[in-house]
């Protein structure tokens, strides 16, 4: 019988159009320090798209208690990642963002009542491809790192399907065509080419 976070990760495999390409993994191991402040920025990045979720729906209890555990847990992940770095000697800096979420974000339908669910539909997206790299990273990895990695994949899993229930929820409409045109902008920006290694980025280009 499987268990829970073998059933999640099948979930999401069926979900996301697109495996990780080996070439994102392959240099993923090469670019330690990138991928590890880059993921401590997805990490901020989550909890603040959580947060601001909170500000903007304030009447929808649902939301409110699913994004405050999200929220929580994200900055948890960040703590975490942070503490990491420092322990291997990485300085914590800026870099510049992935066109990952802002390429799927700017199909969102701003300002209209059609909103929050694109955001919610793209935040399951977000969440559903960072458990899947997890997984995919985790056999490659030094046992401490894996061991992280793997520890983050159950709540990974679940923020994916927060955010997708949500979606369905609030939608006055079935939305299963909406989600189909995000999932397949997903896998579009996962498969081109990427001149900049990011923990979202598509395949590795030259420069």
């Amino acid at each position: 019988m499987k268990d829970a976070l073998t059933a999640v990760l099948e979930e999401i495999n069926g979900f996301l159009l697109c495996a990780t390409p080996a070439a994102w993994v392959e240099k993923a191991l090469t670019e330690q320090e990138v991928l590890l402040i880059d993921h401590a920025n997805c990490e901020k990045k989550a909890a603040s798209t959580a947060m601001n979720l909170m500000y903007k729906h304030v009447d929808r209890d649902d939301l409110l208690s699913k994004m405050s555990q999200l929220a929580r847990e994200e900055l948890l992940h960040f703590e975490q990642v942070v503490a990491i770095m420092k322990e291997r000697g990485i300085t914590y800096r800026h870099i510049s963002s992935s066109r990952y979420a802002s390429g799927l974000r700017q199909h969102v339908r701003q300002g209209t009542q059609y909103e929050l669910i694109d955001v919610l539909i793209v935040g399951a997206l977000i969440e559903a491809r960072s458990c899947e790299r997890f997984a995919c990273l985790i056999p490659h990895l030094d046992p401490v790192l894996a061991r992280f990695y793997r520890s983050l994949l159950r709540s990974e899993g679940r923020h994916y399907q927060d955010y997708l229930s949500l979606a369905r929820q609030y939608a006055a409409e079935d939305i299963q065509p909406r989600i189909d045109e995000f999932r397949t902008l997903e896998r579009e920006l996962i498969e081109s080419p990427d001149t900049e290694f990011r923990f979202h980025s598509g395949v590795p280009a030259a420069a």
